[in-house]
């Protein structure tokens, strides 16, 4: 959507569970090979983005947030959409543990940005402010789910949406497209369902 979109995009963190410790916690596995896919299987899946089966721990993510942070000070907003999709991959499709230093810094590595400076930024909190912030940000304004997609600082899409969504959202609120182009024809989109937050 960025590409096509003339809207600046900004990664906010969300701690979702903040009970998990920060090593992490061993669980149950929730679906079996039989398991009928959920909704959001076939939508990561038409999307290109893999929910493996089989999950037995989940990571504490305080440090891929401290990354996240780390990526949006120093990477364009593609590397940054990279990075995160190798996040992403890493956790719901490798079953890495994405609270482990090394495992952060190689994916930051592997989407341009310097290693070294990612591993000495998370072992040394560098960015732990800037995220206390950015969470309690989130908390203020509503967020209570991922993902929330948040237009204005005021209005949010919540959950995974079709692409029309968002682009009847954009239009909805005045947005252009970068190649001048009249969304949906140039016929005016039907409202989509926009939370306010104020």
């Amino acid at each position: 959507m960025y590409r096509e979109w003339d809207v600046e995009l900004k990664w906010a963190p969300f701690l979702l569970d903040p009970s998990i410790p920060p090593q992490g916690r061993e669980r149950a596995r929730q679906t079996t090979p039989d398991t009928p896919k959920s909704h959001l299987e076939a939508r990561g899946e038409s999307a290109g983005l893999e929910f493996r089966r089989g999950r037995t721990f989940t990571p504490n993510s305080m440090l891929a947030l401290q990354a996240g942070e780390y990526a949006q000070h120093h990477g364009t907003p593609e590397q940054v959409t990279a990075f995160h999709r190798g996040l992403f991959k890493a956790n719901f499709t490798d079953f890495e543990n994405i609270s482990e230093v090394e495992v952060l810094a190689r994916i930051a590595g592997e989407h341009g940005f310097d290693a070294d400076d990612v591993r000495d930024a998370l072992t040394t909190d560098r960015f732990r402010a800037q995220l206390d912030q950015g969470i309690a940000h989130s908390y203020e304004i509503g967020v209570t789910g991922i993902p929330t997609f948040i237009f204005n600082d005021r209005y949010a899409v919540v959950g995974a949406q079709e692409y029309d969504t968002f682009e009847q959202a954009l239009t909805q609120l005045g947005a252009q497209r970068r190649d001048g182009a009249q969304p949906n024809g140039g016929t005016p989109p039907p409202d989509p369902e926009l939370s306010d937050f104020d």
